[in-house]
């Protein structure tokens, strides 16, 4: 995958979007620091708490009958996470196609350090079909994105 044209995260019109999480007990591995799984988890997690942030609930997005689905990660591990280190996951959509978007994440400790560095390619489907529809207008405004010169609902019906 392309390295991100932002690695700061994010822009005017599309500003990048953070939580913070505490490495718990249950994240950490058998070599004692953070699972590859917990990352992956606080990519998800990061991704639907932007979405949430910006009006998009799981709920509206039914209503628009459409919804994001992980089609790839990549993640690159730089350095060890510790139990009970509070980390800031923040996330920025650089990069938006007509049905897919690629969102970056990084993960970081409180002094800066990029710990973790991820893309994830984000496919939008039609619920009802499970077949790759345009991203409607309402989400790309939502985020920020460029708008499409199609209807405004993955149903086909106009604005």
């Amino acid at each position: 995958m392309e390295e991100p044209t932002d690695t700061r995260g994010g822009t005017a019109e599309n500003p990048a979007f953070s939580i913070v999480v505490e490495v718990g007990e249950a994240d950490i591995d058998v070599l004692g620091h953070a699972n590859n799984v917990a990352y992956l988890r606080w990519i998800q997690d990061v991704a639907v708490a932007h979405s949430e942030a910006v009006g998009l609930s799981f709920a509206k997005y039914r209503e628009l009958g459409g919804v994001f689905v992980v089609s790839r990660h990549e993640i690159d591990y730089l350095r060890s996470a510790l139990r009970g280190e509070r980390l800031e996951v923040r996330t920025w959509i650089p990069t938006a196609m007509a049905a897919k978007v690629v969102r970056c994440t990084e993960v970081r400790r409180a002094s800066g350090e990029v710990v973790v560095r991820a893309q994830t390619v984000w496919g939008f489907i039609d619920t009802a079909r499970a077949r790759p529809v345009r991203i409607p207008d309402p989400v790309r405004e939502a985020f920020g994105m460029p708008r499409t010169k199609r209807a405004s609902s993955v149903s086909g019906e106009g604005p």
